[in-house]
């Protein structure tokens, strides 16, 4: 991420899955996230079924969500699992569920950032 933490506000989308599992998204659209995993991923998808959830097949805590599109894969991590969480701004609540599929992806395209995953 270009800047520091205490810059960054996370974001706590309010729909049930979310709430239950205390997920508050983080990127920067400027930025890159390079996922490296030693143990297994379960992917799963909520809501409009269009973006996909990593969750640790252990704990069932959600890593990271993601979208596909076009010009490559972008995410966003949840930044309740940061050793560093309490650098950064304070959670804001948002709803996508009151988005368009459509409105979504444009949004999840402009604020989240070029996601890799490594096995």
């Amino acid at each position: 991420m270009p800047n520091p933490l205490g810059h960054y506000q996370p974001r706590a989308c309010d729909c049930d899955f979310c709430t239950a599992l205390n997920v508050a998204y983080l990127s920067d659209a400027r930025g890159k996230l390079e996922v490296f995993s030693s143990s297994s991923i379960q992917v799963i998808q909520q809501g409009s079924e269009q973006a996909l959830f990593a969750q640790c097949r252990h704990c069932a805590d959600v890593l990271f969500v993601s979208y596909e599109f076009e010009t490559g894969i972008k995410g966003a991590i949840n930044a309740n699992l940061l050793v560093d969480k309490h650098q950064l701004a304070s959670v804001i609540a948002v709803s996508p569920k009151a988005l368009s599929s459509t409105e979504k992806r444009e949004r999840w395209l402009a604020v989240w950032m070029p996601l890799k995953v490594n096995p």
